[in-house]
């Protein structure tokens, strides 16, 4: 029996997956589709019900944030977003001020469509760009090219949007470091609150992966990759963007609040096929296939709160499991240490009961040792408190920090 803590639910950041695509790029291993457009309109009913499943079954929790997501949420048409909303108003306590978030791609921003997502209440818009650069633009298989990128985002801006974000990869095959420092010095001169600037990563079964090992395309240099991330660093602190975890930069106050959710391990709800979510005491996601999603919402809508068994109550869940106080633990370790404050001794010990050092004592000290991990304290805060963070170093080899503390977690 899965073991739901609502006792433990103060607030929620709700995600909703839009699977709609009208390409697939190559490098994408998301949860996406296309060629299904004809899914769309049963599909935005199916969401509605799993809005108002969980809203009824949480007894209408308030939201923190909200972030449409994909796939393609942009591709949506005129009012199928603001529905979703509505919806989510209806059955949720959603203030009129939190952070919602759309991800967009270029060739689908219109006047008339930020003109409708600014009534709907949504404040930040996340733009999928990936570079300036039209040879690698065709190498990933966007839609748009390098201008058309920027005149959306000129457009966005001209239009009110003062919280927008640009999505930008780097280590790319055939991406030379200044083929990057164009792309971002380009980028840079926007004047943009917010940045994502990912390494791409080659994720098995994508086409572009097969494309390499086939020597079609050449295989990213990791070292190339780590000098292009070095010279990212460098450039965003000289205009003092604040490095605020691992892939993201933000001016003072436009962080985002749903991702940063994510890395402090809070609470949040993921609706739509392939949507993750982490309740109290437990962990799921939902299947993957639009069509199978939208058949089991539609046999589930008159039995939304008749059972207290999670996996009856809401059919379109395929994997559940209770979430151990280690698991917890690490998945808090995992996340916090991406942020550039890291992880709050203070509000570690009032969540797990016992000090960082007791739990991990010879890992930090071997990692310290390594010039992978630092304490810092804040001196100006009322009672001194310590923070554990990654340093530059420990940045680039973030995965090994973890995996150290993974191995002692295992033994």
């Amino acid at each position: 029996m899965f073991d739901l803590k609502l006792e433990q639910l103060k607030t929620l950041a709700l995600y909703i997956h839009i699977p709609f695509c009208a390409t697939k790029c190559v490098y994408c291993d998301f949860n996406t589709y296309a060629g299904i457009e004809h899914l769309i309109d049963s599909y935005l009913n199916a969401l509605k019900l799993e809005i108002k499943l969980w809203g009824t079954k949480l007894n209408r929790p308030k939201l923190s944030t909200i972030f449409f997501g994909g796939g393609t949420p942009s591709y949506l048409n005129l009012g199928q977003i603001t529905g979703l909303i509505e919806s989510m108003s209806q059955t949720f306590h959603v203030e009129s001020n939190i952070e919602i978030t759309v991800e967009a791609n270029p060739e689908d921003i219109s006047n008339e469509k930020l003109y409708e997502y600014q009534r709907a209440g949504i404040n930040r818009l996340s733009i999928g760009i990936q570079t300036l650069d039209d040879r690698l633009l065709k190498v990933l298989g966007r839609r748009h090219d390098a201008q058309s990128a920027l005149n959306a985002v000129e457009k966005t801006i001209n239009f009110g949007f003062e919280n927008a974000s640009i999505d930008l990869m780097y280590g790319l095959p055939g991406q030379s470091l200044e083929d990057w420092d164009a792309t971002l010095k380009t980028a840079l001169s926007l004047g943009l609150p917010h940045l994502s600037i990912y390494c791409l990563g080659l994720e098995k079964g994508t086409p572009m992966t097969q494309l390499v090992e086939l020597g079609e395309l050449t295989e990213p240099d990791p070292d190339l990759a780590a000098e292009m991330y070095e010279l990212t660093v460098e450039r965003l602190d000289e205009l003092k963007y604040r490095h605020y975890e691992i892939s993201n930069w933000a001016k003072p106050g436009f962080e985002s609040q749903h991702n940063i959710n994510y890395w402090k391990n809070q609470f949040f709800l993921g609706l739509g096929p392939g949507a993750h979510s982490y309740l109290p005491g437990v962990r799921f996601s939902n299947i993957k296939s639009p069509r199978e999603y939208i058949l089991r919402m539609e046999n589930n809508s008159n039995e939304i709160t008749t059972s207290k068994n999670l996996k009856d109550a809401n059919q379109v869940i395929e994997q559940m499991e209770n979430i151990s106080g280690t698991t917890e633990i690490l998945d808090t370790l995992m996340m916090g240490l991406r942020l550039d404050t890291g992880i709050s001794e203070s509000e570690y010990f009032i969540r797990f009961g016992h000090t960082l050092d007791e739990k991990w004592n010879i890992t930090i000290i071997d990692a310290i040792s390594d010039g992978l991990i630092r304490w810092e304290t804040d001196k100006k805060a009322d009672t001194p408190n310590r923070y554990l963070q990654l340093t530059p170093k420990g940045k680039i080899l973030s995965n090994e920090v973890l995996a150290r503390f993974f191995t002692v977690a295992k033994n």
